[in-house]
């Protein structure tokens, strides 16, 4: 029989209280580290104070600008409307300003919604035939389940909005100039926010980029197309990736195929219309299948890359990343626009005073990476708190990463239960060990490129927890 071995209950406290005294002494050399080096700095700067401010100031008077704005997209437009509804005198610099033609950013979650009226431009998805989305309805091997968006606790008006992109942000853009103190030309201020999206010319002076492009999207408009859901997205778990399908007018429905990789069949010698044909149209519900391939008879077919990059800034004084130029997600997850809403308004309140979810999704000949799509689906399928959990990560209702964290390997647990009842074998067993460990190794590296203290004590980052770039 085996013995229990006691342990001294003033070892333990002497190893806590150990362990609080050491965790002390490295902030307080932190602390002492950051004066002393403040100080140095503060010698070298000292004689060159005056001159600086004396220059912000004349740049101020001359220019009559306090913040530069390099992008009019949807975080450029909304930053300047809301900056000079603060008084702040905003120019903005785009490229070009008519209306833009997009294949994403098409879909708004309720998240995204509930910040344009906490910035006051809940107008600017009225008078574009912006289409309300109440959830999800998930496609898998002929069956179907629909997951709505948790929202009894908020106003009827609440709920996603899809759109075309491009009307959506000329709302936006005309909603700014109105402002007699937001302009659009060229100047010079202390502060240039950079939001010219996901092509940033500007992002490699302003962060360490890591652009990966998992995917592409083929984009098709299916038109006078009735959704099996009215109402909701549509995702289709066919093999090899996810198809998507959401109205973005009364009239029209967007259609987004996810092809692996880098390159997709070519457009110009009909392989591509071959594919979606012959391989994308066979898995689609009955009643999308005669809309879709009438839409590539059309030939209106367009590609977009998919880019995934995490926040990596290389903090500059007197400019900052902002929108897709700072921090891209895979576009299946629908959260690009809510989270430049997001940072918009945590702008405006510090001012005052002056691929996880796509891997899960996407098809696999590994067999534990199938259990885990299949387990993803069933999962969502149960109710409650298992779909309300998950739909109201992805609308953005809920933005704790931890919740994230939990849903995530709650589904890996599920599918390990899936395989183990009623009669677990060696292969199921080990089956099972392979989704948990493919199921960290999905979480995880995300956490790691995110940064722990960054996605989960965000109160403890400084606002520049990085040294700017030497000179």
């Amino acid at each position: 029989m085996a013995t229990m071995v006691a342990i001294d209950p003033h070892v333990v406290w002497t190893f806590l209280a150990s362990l609080l005294g050491f965790l002390l002494l490295s902030l307080l050399r932190r602390r002492n580290y950051g004066n002393a080096t403040a100080n140095d700095k503060g010698k070298v700067t000292k004689k060159n104070k005056t001159s600086e401010n004396h220059v912000s100031e004349e740049c101020l008077k001359s220019s009559g600008t306090d913040v530069i704005i390099v992008g009019a997209g949807v975080a450029g437009a909304a930053l300047a409307h809301t900056l000079g509804k603060g008084g702040r005198r905003v120019r903005v610099i785009e490229r070009d300003l008519t209306e833009p033609d997009r294949i994403v950013g098409e879909l708004l979650q309720p998240g995204g919604y509930l910040k344009l009226i906490d910035l006051g431009l809940e107008d600017c998805v009225e008078e574009i035939d912006a289409q309300r989305v109440l959830g999800y309805a998930l496609f898998k091997d002929g069956k179907n389940t629909t997951l709505s968006y948790p929202l009894e606790q908020f106003h009827s008006d609440v709920a996603g909005r899809s759109f075309h992109n491009g009307r959506f942000i000329q709302r936006m853009r005309e909603k700014a100039a109105t402002l007699p103190n937001v302009q659009l030309e060229q100047a010079h201020a202390p502060l240039t926010i950079v939001c010219d999206g996901c092509f940033s010319n500007l992002r490699r002076t302003l962060c360490k980029p890591q652009v990966e492009v998992p995917s592409c999207f083929v984009g098709l408009i299916l038109e006078n197309c009735d959704l099996p859901f009215a109402n909701h997205g549509h995702v289709i778990l066919a093999d090899p990736s996810p198809i998507l399908f959401y109205q973005i007018s009364s009239t029209e429905v967007r259609c987004l195929v996810d092809v692996p990789g880098q390159k997709v069949p070519p457009i110009a010698n009909g392989a591509m219309a071959n594919y979606l044909k012959n391989v994308v149209a066979p898995q689609l519900p009955p009643e999308l299948h005669d809309p879709f391939i009438s839409a590539i008879d059309k030939g209106n077919i367009r590609t977009m890359l998919n880019r995934s990059m995490p926040a990596n800034p290389q903090p500059t004084p007197g400019a900052l990343l902002m929108g897709d130029a700072f921090n891209m997600r895979h576009p299946l997850t629908g959260g690009g626009m809510t989270v430049a809403l997001s940072d918009i308004v945590i702008l405006r309140d510090l001012l005052k005073p002056l691929r996880a979810l796509y891997k899960v999704f996407s098809a696999s000949p590994d067999q534990a990476r199938k259990e885990m799509r299949q387990a993803c689906f069933d999962y969502l399928s149960l109710g409650g708190v298992c779909s309300t959990g998950p739909v109201a990560l992805l609308s953005c209702l809920n933005p704790h990463p931890l919740s994230l964290v939990l849903h995530f390997f709650a589904v890996a647990i599920y599918g390990v239960g899936r395989l183990l009842l009623p009669f677990p074998s060696p292969k199921r067993i080990w089956i099972g060990v392979r989704v948990i460990w493919g199921a960290a190794g999905i979480i995880f590296p995300i956490i790691k490129a995110e940064g722990v203290r960054q996605m989960f004590f965000p109160a403890t980052i400084p606002a520049y927890h990085r040294a700017p770039p030497a000179n």
